[in-house]
């Protein structure tokens, strides 16, 4: 299975005045998608779930291009402003399109990843890109169910696929149902049994994390292969 050896490292303009960051292309020899992956709020794309997906997601030809958000970049752990992390995903489309060209775009994220993705292509089309796709849609702070999160997703003219764990405590299901239902045919929802927010199942769901994310990967290539 491809990993983090095979990674190709770049680098690219986040926004005048915020610098460069940094960004790992996984592209395996049969790809045939390439998806624009954003990492979570508390986390960085090196982190243990960003790497093992790319690696399962190469396995089914879905090249992957992780990258740096400026204040994970800069080493805060405190989040940009939301106009500096919308216009990090779309120089983050555009790069990743010059580093692979001829390969179809997909984006989104890990949580807080996929979110500002879906808040960005709200506000505008994300040259190139034909689906996005959310690993752990954080529909709501833990605790505190709402569906305010989602309310722009009417506004994405893209198909989107949501992946998420039964047990994520950043998405009710019971809410995030009806939300997807409400998009129509542009959303798919795929709900992985037993994981949480993480993707991390109980030992005594019979389950392992490896058959997750192979499940993960497997979900995303057929729901892009639809997509014509």
């Amino acid at each position: 299975m491809p990993g983090e050896s095979d990674a190709i490292p770049s680098s690219f303009l986040a926004m005048p005045g915020k610098g460069e960051v940094s960004a790992l292309l996984l592209r395996p020899a049969d790809s045939r998608w390439l998806l624009v992956f954003g990492h979570g709020a508390g986390v960085g794309m090196r982190h243990g779930f960003m790497a093992a997906m790319s690696a399962h997601l190469a396995e089914v030809g879905i090249a992957t291009f992780r990258y740096q958000f400026p204040y994970m970049e800069a080493g805060s752990r405190r989040p940009d402003a939301r106009a500096v992390l919308l216009a990090t995903v779309r120089a983050a489309v555009a790069a990743a399109s010059e580093m692979a060209p001829g390969l179809p775009l997909l984006a989104g994220g890990k949580s807080m990843g996929g979110r500002m993705t879906s808040l960005a292509a709200a506000e505008a089309p994300l040259e190139g890109v034909r689906g996005l796709v959310f690993f752990g849609f954080p529909l709501h702070a833990a605790g505190r169910p709402s569906t305010e999160r989602g309310d722009h997703l009417g506004a994405v003219e893209l198909p989107m696929l949501f992946l998420q764990g039964e047990r994520d405590r950043l998405a009710d299901l019971e809410l995030l149902r009806p939300v997807c239902a409400g998009l129509g045919a542009r959303a798919a929802l795929h709900v992985v049994r037993a994981a949480d927010h993480g993707f991390y199942v109980l030992k005594c769901s019979g389950r392992n994390d490896e058959e997750v994310l192979t499940e993960l990967a497997r979900t995303t290539v057929a729901w892009a292969g639809g997509l014509g």
